[in-house]
């Protein structure tokens, strides 16, 4: 008697636990807020069991590397690389369970169930998140070049006349300044120059077919385009024979297309030493955004103990200089001054950008920069209709599965039979169980192996009922045949079970996606199997036998 109580004890637990994991619940969540960067509790409604992209609808793209830039000299090795960085983004992304895989030489496949805003996780993936701290050139370099740029440009019968802006007719940017700001005693503040300038065009070059496009900015090195020739600058400067005349040592990059930019109808052109001072996925090692009263949203971010010593020593060499902090080859905001050195913490502004775009900023900061340019190839929307043909096909099959199992059992094995489907329930509720507990997606193909699963749930009470009735044909009395059924029976079981998760196993180690979602339910399925087949309904059997005093006669 006492040994029946300990199993109705394990089976009542593990059926209490099981319920605890389905069951839909609010828990809270420890995460950072993006605002103070504390430590917060938040409260979350927790799903169990979430579906799959071809459940529940989302998105699918394919990624191969970009050599409309220069070619890639190891391919492979590049793919690697850039796999690990688009999956760390697209965890700190939250999409629920997303597919990140390698297919083939030259593809990544990226699939993200459930997601709302495709656009922002296209930007995500695509953007190289490369961050440079660089010095504004001071010495002019591109002005005294200018001649033989427009030079050559005319030689190649590029026509200088045409409309310019006039001297001083329109208002130059303002407020664009990024400020790089050390907290604690590492470094004073950077504030921006506020030293106005000529608002005109370069003396000495008006009639250049691209000098007619500059306009000077407030600081060596900074100059504007009006938006309606930046087509026509960014020709000229991808041109080889003028970046053969640029200044050596020195790169042009453009300025972040901001909102203050916009409104003054200018986009910023900066000349930067082309030696970046420290180096983002070399030396940064936090990013998060945050929102300043004053200054509105801005990423805060902290260098490494090598990153800080080298940015203290080269601040320290360009006090009064610019420092630009370039992304992606884009600078961000107006260069600030140095006034003092900096070392180990500081923050970019976003002047007028949203706190998701600081927190976007701040993720890819966090997860590092792409080792190669990615493009997309391919976007499909899965729609969520797809999802719910699927669903109502996988509970159709699964339904009647279920009733065709349950009557052959209870009409051909009678009253076992009976014990063997409560059994079958048992094993449902587990399984689902396991599967939320490690947080499984439910897609299709795992619908597809937890039907099949229901059929092996009750193959080894097949084998267990078969055998005792071998046993009470030979004259055994009921509780020995059933005892002899299980026991008997019991090495077959396991032998079949192992081998179907061995299989399952291995299309696991070796699968991706839709094949590792199948392999998760159907392993999943074998242990809860295992357990109501040969724990559970023998359970049954002995309380019926201890309730019946030694039944004579048994139904099966």
């Amino acid at each position: 008697m006492s040994n029946i109580k300990y199993r109705v004890a394990i089976i009542a637990a593990l059926t209490l636990a099981s319920i605890w994991a389905l069951w839909p619940r609010t828990i809270s969540v420890r995460e950072r807020n993006p605002d103070t960067g504390a430590a917060e509790y938040r409260e979350v409604k927790r799903i169990p069991l979430k579906l799959g992209l071809d459940l529940q609808g989302g998105m699918h793209l394919a990624l191969e590397v970009d050599e409309s830039k220069g070619a890639v000299a190891d391919k492979s090795d590049a793919l690697d690389r850039a796999l690990t960085v688009v999956r760390n983004r697209i965890d700190q992304f939250g999409v629920a369970e997303p597919v990140v895989q390698r297919v083939g030489e030259e593809r990544i496949i990226v699939e993200l169930p459930g997601i709302d805003d495709p656009e922002r996780a296209e930007a995500l993936i695509k953007t190289s998140a490369f961050l440079t701290f660089q010095i504004v050139d001071e010495a002019n370099s591109l002005e005294r070049a200018l001649p033989r740029i427009d030079a050559t440009l005319k030689a190649r019968g590029v026509d200088p006349a045409g409309p310019r802006p006039a001297r001083g007719d329109t208002a130059r940017p303002g407020g664009l300044a990024d400020l790089l700001t050390p907290s604690g005693d590492s470094g004073a503040r950077v504030t921006q120059d506020s030293a106005a300038a000529d608002t005109g065009l370069i003396p000495g070059a008006r009639d250049g077919a691209f000098s007619r496009l500059l306009q000077p900015g407030g600081m060596p090195g900074e100059y504007f385009v009006a938006f309606s020739d930046t087509g026509a600058a960014a020709r000229y400067l991808g041109m080889p024979e003028v970046q053969a005349l640029m200044p050596p040592g020195r790169v042009i990059r453009w300025g972040a297309l901001d909102d203050n930019a916009r409104r003054s109808g200018f986009r910023p052109l900066y000349v930067l030493e082309s030696r970046a001072i420290i180096r983002g996925d070399q030396h940064l090692k936090d990013a998060r955004p945050n929102t300043d009263p004053i200054e509105g949203n801005l990423v805060l971010f902290e260098l490494t103990n090598e990153g800080g010593r080298r940015f203290g020593a080269e601040t320290g060499k360009h006090i009064g200089d610019n420092l630009a902090i370039v992304l992606d080859d884009v600078v961000m905001g107006t260069p600030p001054v140095i006034q003092d050195v900096i070392r180990t913490r500081g923050q970019i502004t976003m002047r007028g950008k949203p706190l998701q775009e600081a927190q976007d900023l701040a993720l890819v900061l966090r997860a590092g920069s792409l080792p190669v340019p990615l493009r997309i190839m391919e976007v499909r929307s899965i729609g969520a209709s797809l999802g719910e043909d699927a669903i109502d096909q996988g509970k159709r099959a699964g339904i009647l599965g279920i009733i065709l199992v349950i009557a052959i059992m209870v009409v051909y094995y009678r009253f076992s039979g009976v014990m063997a489907v409560a059994g079958l329930v048992l094993y449902v509720l587990i399984t689902l169980a396991i599967l939320a507990g490690f947080d499984a997606v439910l897609t299709l193909p795992g619908l597809a192996g937890f039907v099949l699963s229901i059929g092996m749930a009750v193959d080894a009470n097949f084998l267990i009922f078969e055998r005792t009735r071998e046993e009470l044909a030979r004259g055994k009395t009921v509780r020995t045949s059933i005892n002899e059924g299980f026991d008997h029976a019991l090495s077959a079981i396991i032998d079949t079970h192992a081998t179907t998760a061995l299989t399952a196993l291995i299309l696991y180690q070796i699968g991706t996606g839709p094949v590792r979602g199948f392999a998760v339910t159907l392993i999943a399925g074998i242990a809860a199997s295992l357990f109501t087949a040969v724990f559970f309904v023998r359970t049954l059997f002995l309380i019926w036998l201890n309730r019946s005093r030694g039944a004579q006669t048994l139904s099966i």
